[in-house]
């Protein structure tokens, strides 16, 4: 099932090449230094520049949130802004793929990132100006197409960086770093709306547009000098086949089909961060800061995950651990929806604050079990499948998971809306977000039982290395 590494440059000398042995069998059986890959110059090079990048990105889609929530007051605003990202995905995916294991990934990752950082210019100009809110969409699907280019070169890239056997802890490092952004980002969001003027309103979100800028330069600044470069194959004639090897190839690894099928049901069903305005405004009533506090959640717990995991050797039972994971999503996911709910108030005489505390706690064990998930399905799409279609096939790993990731959020706001009237939940708003949210979480809960008995070989598959 696994390809062995291509030894590189090995010493002649028989003792090196035993001592070589002896380092990668320590490796395997989980005794290298944790941190050992981080010795990797170009690798550690990648990843503060990516989380640089990603800490900007943060910030940015909170402001988005909170700014078209602000001037509008309508969950159907919510819910446009993952259509807005969904779409370029839908159609620049396949094209996606095949540039990543075409051309130079290294260049992708800078033209796009170039792009990302255009794009919050124009954001910064048209929220600080107030142009209309179709403007803010637009910028969005430029957006989304620029990461629908940059995501399956950069996860192709990351594996040309470490060897092999170092491709578990380069994922797991790199989640980690995403996960903590997610943290930093949110905080940072709500410090610099809370140190402007008039904090309240949707115009200081043009500093938080600016500064995502600044981070996309600086991204730039550092993946420039990484020498370790994905060598291009010779240009092949743009055909169905080579566009769409990337579906083929996941629709024949089950394992592969399976594992990203559980995530993107599972996100699209599950998620509730598009919709955490509301109940940051309607139902907790914190604002800003509360929002900040929300979106933080799911992050605290990510990186707690990817601290533990990092720790430890690789899960021995990836499979099993995998749709546990998501089924606990799925459980924390309805009790956050229900946190707060007016029934609950009739029968625990509960203050506002424990109820939001309580939700936050949710959502970080909903981040803890989702970082599993996560790293097991990155390091398995990268582990089943050779080097010259990894774009391809990330490519594909994108578009469902960033699909389901902006689906679910317009599947989120469009139920929020759509139940929007009084009911013994709550208020008018909040009912809809309490619905939204605990409807989506019994399904994720189903999609892991319809994988577990149709895909039965990820039950059964053990050690992820």
């Amino acid at each position: 099932m696994h390809d062995q590494e291509s030894p590189e440059n090995l010493p002649d000398e028989p003792t090196k090449r035993s001592a070589a042995a002896a380092v990668a069998k320590k490796s395997d059986a989980g005794g290298e230094s944790t941190y050992a890959v981080l010795r990797n110059a170009d690798f550690t090079r990648y990843l503060i520049g990516r989380f640089v990048a990603s800490l900007g990105q943060q910030m940015l889609v909170v402001a988005i949130d909170w700014e078209l929530y602000r001037r509008t007051h309508s969950a159907l605003s919510l819910a446009f802004v993952g259509l807005s990202l969904m779409v370029p995905m839908i159609l620049f995916t396949v094209p996606a793929g095949h540039f990543a294991d075409t051309f130079n990934r290294k260049k992708i990752i800078l033209i796009a990132t170039l792009v990302l950082a255009m794009v919050s210019v124009g954001l910064t100009v048209s929220s600080a100006y107030l142009f209309n809110v179709g403007w803010t969409y637009f910028f969005l699907f430029i957006l989304g197409a620029a990461r629908t280019f940059l995501w399956p070169a950069s996860a192709a890239f990351v594996t040309s960086l470490v060897p092999r056997g170092q491709f578990a802890r380069a994922v797991t490092f790199n989640s980690g770093a995403f996960q903590f952004s997610s943290v930093v980002g949110p905080a940072a969001f709500g410090a610099v709306v809370a140190l402007t003027p008039h904090a309240v309103e949707h115009s200081t979100a043009w500093s938080v547009y600016a500064l995502n800028a600044v981070a996309s330069l600086a991204c730039f600044a550092l993946v420039v000098p990484i020498k370790h470069e994905h060598k291009a194959k010779p240009a092949e004639p743009v055909s169905v086949k080579s566009l769409v090897e990337g579906f083929r190839f996941v629709y024949q690894n089950k394992i592969i089909l399976g594992v990203i099928t559980l995530d993107l049901f599972a996100v699209l069903l599950g998620g509730a961060v598009t919709i955490l305005p509301m109940f940051a405004d309607d139902i907790f009533h914190t604002g800003p800061g509360g929002l900040g506090w929300l979106r933080n959640a799911m992050a605290v717990g990510a990186v707690l995950c990817a601290a533990i995991i990092a720790h430890r050797a690789p899960l021995q039972k990836a499979g099993k651990t995998m749709l546990w994971s998501v089924a606990i999503f799925g459980v924390a996911t309805i009790l956050f929806g229900l946190a707060n709910a007016n029934c609950f108030g009739r029968w625990l005489n509960f203050p506002n604050s424990f109820w939001f505390w309580f939700s936050f706690a949710m959502l970080a064990l909903a981040g803890f079990v989702d970082n599993i998930s996560v790293v097991v399905r990155q390091t398995l799409v990268q582990i089943l499948t050779p080097d010259e279609k990894r774009g391809r096939v990330s490519a594909v790993n994108s578009l469902f998971i960033g699909t389901s990731n902006e689906l679910g959020g317009f599947r989120s706001g469009i139920v929020a809306f759509l139940f929007t009237t009084p009911t013994f939940l709550g208020s008018a708003h909040a009912t809809g977000a309490i619905v939204s949210t605990v409807t989506g979480g019994i399904g994720t809960i189903l999609v892991v039982l319809a994988v577990a008995w149709i895909w039965p070989d990820i039950r059964k598959y053990g050690k992820l290395a």
